[in-house]
C-alpha cells in the first residue's frame, strides 16, 4: 500500500477588497484533519464586522471597472480560473483531502477537475445566451436586457467543498455579479487557495471576497442578514436553509437553495444485476456517503431481493476503508467528530428498531483515532424507522424489499424531501411511468450521478428551491428587465 507524500496544510484568513487579512476580533479557530484528528491550521473566526468589511468591499466592486467588463472579458477570466484550478490540480486535490477526509484519488479525478470545468463550462456558456424580444405588430417592439442581480453571498458546505462553490461561483461571477463566499468551518482550505487562483486569473480586487467562520450567529448569519446583500445561494440542511430565510426576510432576499436528501434508488427484477451493483457501491458509498445526491433507501423486487442483499453486502465487504492519502482507499474518514456521532447514533437507532446489520455498523480494526466507519448495510427496517425516513449522510444504507410498482413509488415518495432518485429497469414503458410518479428533482434510469451542466439542477419538498445549470443559473444570476419601445 502507498501513500502520497504529505503536503503542507495552511493557515486560512479571510480574503476581502483583494487581500488576505486576519478578523477584525483577531480571533482564530484549528482545523482538524478528520483521518488523524490532528491540527491541520488555524482558521481566521469572521463575524459581523469582516462581513461589513467585505460587503462594502464587493459594493464598491460592483459599481467600479467589473460593471464595465465586456462579456468576452470575464468569459476570458472564468476560463483563467479553470486553467489555474488544473495547473494546480494535485495540490487542491491534496488539500481537499486533509480537509474533508475524502479519498485522495477521488479528489483528484473528479473534484477538482469537475470544479475547473464548472468555469470551464460558463466561460463558454454565457456567451452563447440571448434575452427575449417581441414585436407587437407595428404598435411596439418589446425587448429584455440582463443585468447583474448584485451582491450575491454565497454559503457553501463541506461535503465537495471547491466542487460545489465553483458551480455558483462561476455563473456568479459571468453574470456580472460579486460575492462575499463563506466556507464551511470545517473545510476552508481550498476556498482560500481559489481566491489566490482568482486574483491571479485577473478578477478584480473586491469582485470576490471570502469570510471564514460559523453558522447562523456568526459569519453566516451576518451575510444572510445584510442589507447590502442581493441575493444568497446557500447549499446545506434544511434547518440551516429555514435560520437563513427568515434572516433574508426582512430585506427580501433572492433565494437558492440546494438542500438534503433522502434519495430512493429503485431496482426492479429485471435489471442488470451486475451493473446495477457495480453502480449502487458508488451511490451508497461515495465520498463515506457524504453526497447529498446518494441513493441511501435502497428499495430491491422481492425475486431478486436475496440474492442482491447477499452480492451487494460481499462488494461492500471488499471496500477498503483508510487513510485518505493511501493510494487503495476506497472510504476515507467522515469529516468531523460532530458529524460522526451524529451517524453512528443512527446505527444505534437502527439496533433499537429491530434492523439487522448485514455489514459494516462499527469503526474498522486499527483506526484508532480518525472518524472512521465501515460502510454499512442495514436490512428489516419499518417504513417508520428514522434511519429511513431522517437523512444520515454517513456510509450506512438501508434495503427494503417490495412486491408491487405501486407499492414502491408510496414509499419513495414517502419522505420530506424530493432531490433525487435512482430507477433500474429494462422496461422502456415502466422507467417512464415510474419517473413520472416520483416527486424528486433529479430522476435517474439505470445511471447514478451522470450529469450534463445545461439541464436543471435541484429538488422539491425540504430538499430545495429553485434550479440551478445552464439557463436557471443564468436566470438566478441575474435580473431581467423588459423595454418597451413604442413604434
Amino acid at each position: 500500500m502507498q501513500t502520497k507524500a504529505k503536503i503542507k496544510s495552511i493557515n486560512c484568513q479571510h480574503f476581502i477588497n483583494g487581500q488576505f487579512v486576519e478578523s477584525k476580533n483577531q480571533r482564530t479557530f484549528e482545523n482538524i484533519n478528520p483521518a488523524t484528528e490532528e491540527v491541520l491550521g488555524t482558521v481566521s473566526e469572521g463575524g459581523k464586522e469582516d462581513v461589513d468589511y467585505a460587503v462594502a468591499a464587493a459594493r464598491r466592486a460592483l459599481k467600479g471597472p467589473w460593471k464595465n467588463t465586456t462579456l468576452q472579458e470575464r468569459s476570458k477570466i472564468l476560463r483563467r480560473i479553470g486553467d489555474l484550478i488544473l495547473e494546480r490540480q494535485e495540490e487542491l486535490a491534496h488539500l481537499e483531502s486533509l480537509d474533508t477526509g475524502k479519498p485522495f484519488g477521488l479528489a483528484n479525478s473528479i473534484d477538482i477537475p469537475r470544479a475547473a470545468y464548472n468555469f470551464h463550462f460558463y466561460a463558454d456558456y454565457i456567451t452563447s445566451i440571448g434575452t427575449e424580444a417581441y414585436q407587437q405588430d407595428q404598435q411596439a417592439l418589446h425587448y429584455s436586457y440582463r443585468r447583474p442581480v448584485g451582491v450575491v453571498g454565497i454559503i457553501k458546505p463541506w461535503n465537495l467543498p471547491l466542487l460545489l462553490l465553483t458551480w455558483k461561483l462561476a455563473p456568479c461571477l459571468g453574470m456580472g455579479n460579486t460575492a462575499v463566499i463563506k466556507p464551511a468551518e470545517w473545510t476552508p482550505m481550498t476556498a482560500t487557495v481559489l481566491m489566490e487562483i482568482c486574483k491571479q486569473a485577473g478578477v478584480p480586487d473586491g469582485v470576490v471576497n471570502l469570510v471564514h467562520g460559523f453558522g447562523p450567529d456568526s459569519a453566516g448569519g451576518a451575510i444572510s442578514e445584510h442589507p447590502d446583500i442581493d441575493a444568497i445561494s446557500f447549499i446545506g440542511e434544511p434547518g440551516t436553509g429555514s435560520a437563513i430565510m427568515r434572516s433574508a426576510s426582512d430585506s427580501l432576499k433572492k433565494l437558492s437553495y440546494e438542500l438534503g436528501g433522502k434519495n430512493p434508488n429503485i431496482i426492479f427484477a429485471d435489471a442488470e444485476l451486475d451493473e446495477v451493483i457495480e453502480t449502487t457501491i458508488k451511490s451508497s458509498f461515495v465520498n463515506q456517503g457524504e453526497v447529498c445526491l446518494c441513493g441511501s433507501r435502497i428499495y430491491v423486487e422481492r425475486p431478486i431481493y436475496n440474492e442482491f442483499v447477499s452480492r451487494f453486502a460481499e462488494k461492500v465487504r471488499a471496500l477498503i476503508v483508510g487513510h485518505p492519502l493511501d493510494e487503495d482507499t476506497n472510504v476515507g474518514a467522515m469529516v468531523s467528530k460532530e458529524h460522526y456521532d451524529r451517524v453512528m447514533g443512527y446505527v444505534e437507532i437502527a439496533k433499537k428498531d429491530g434492523g439487522t446489520i448485514v455489514t459494516g455498523g462499527k469503526r474498522p480494526d486499527g483506526f484508532e483515532k480518525g472518524f472512521y466507519l465501515e460502510p454499512t448495510i442495514i436490512t428489516d427496517l419499518s417504513r417508520n424507522s428514522r434511519c429511513i425516513r431522517e437523512e444520515i449522510f454517513g456510509p450506512v444504507v438501508t434495503v427494503t424489499p417490495f412486491d408491487i410498482e405501486e407499492e414502491v413509488i408510496m414509499q419513495a415518495n414517502d419522505t420530506h424531501y424530493g432531490l433525487s432518485a435512482t430507477i433500474w429497469t429494462r422496461n422502456l414503458k415502466r422507467a417512464h411511468r415510474v419517473s413520472h410518479q416520483i416527486e424528486a428533482g433529479i430522476i435517474w434510469v439505470n445511471t447514478w450521478f451522470l450529469r450534463d451542466l445545461r439541464t436543471p439542477f435541484g429538488g422539491m419538498k425540504n430538499s430545495g428551491i429553485g434550479r440551478t445549470g445552464g439557463m436557471h443559473s443564468i436566470d438566478f444570476y441575474s435580473e431581467l428587465s423588459n423595454i418597451t419601445i413604442k413604434l
